[in-house]
């Protein structure tokens, strides 16, 4: 038997507008708040580069003198050999990324919203050299759209964002 009442979901919607939910995309929601308003910070690595090209994606890019917001982003990977054969040949990768970030107001100078997001992803060795390259960089944007996405959300979260 299934404990689902049918009365729970007409009244979640109660209970989310009473504790203060207010979707993100919503008129005068976060995401109208930032969409279009930040500028990301200039990359300095080739990771760095395609996290920033997903933020902006998501975020929306803007000008460094025309927005509200900046927001400063250090991300960081690094390469670990996940299996290994008995005759001692690397088959899988893991890729752990680390991106700090920070966003600004830059009318006041105060930090809006601050963190650390972490995730990893995997990828196989055990073809060619050259599938073995292509796979290390598909992995990398992989793990830069999960960074980039996982920032974004914290972002949207932030409280007294509002448009």
């Amino acid at each position: 038997m299934s404990s689902f009442d049918r009365r729970t979901l007409l009244l979640m919607p109660l209970a989310l507008a009473a504790c203060g939910f207010e979707p993100v995309y919503a008129p005068g929601g976060s995401g109208s708040a930032l969409f279009g308003k930040v500028a990301v910070s200039d990359p300095n690595t080739t990771d760095s580069f395609m996290l920033v090209q997903n933020l902006e994606q998501r975020l929306g890019r803007s000008a460094q003198s025309s927005s509200a917001y900046g927001l400063d982003v250090n991300v960081s990977t690094v390469t670990r050999a996940a299996a290994i054969t008995p005759t001692n040949e690397t088959n899988r990768y893991t890729i752990d990324g680390r991106a700090n970030y920070s966003l600004m107001s830059k009318e006041t100078g105060q930090v809006i919203a601050s963190g650390t997001v972490i995730d990893f992803v995997a990828y196989s060795a055990a073809g060619s050299t050259v599938s073995t390259l292509a796979d290390e960089r598909a992995a990398k944007e992989r793990l830069m759209v999960i960074l980039s996405d996982q920032i974004v959300t914290r972002l949207y979260a932030a409280p007294g964002l509002t448009s």
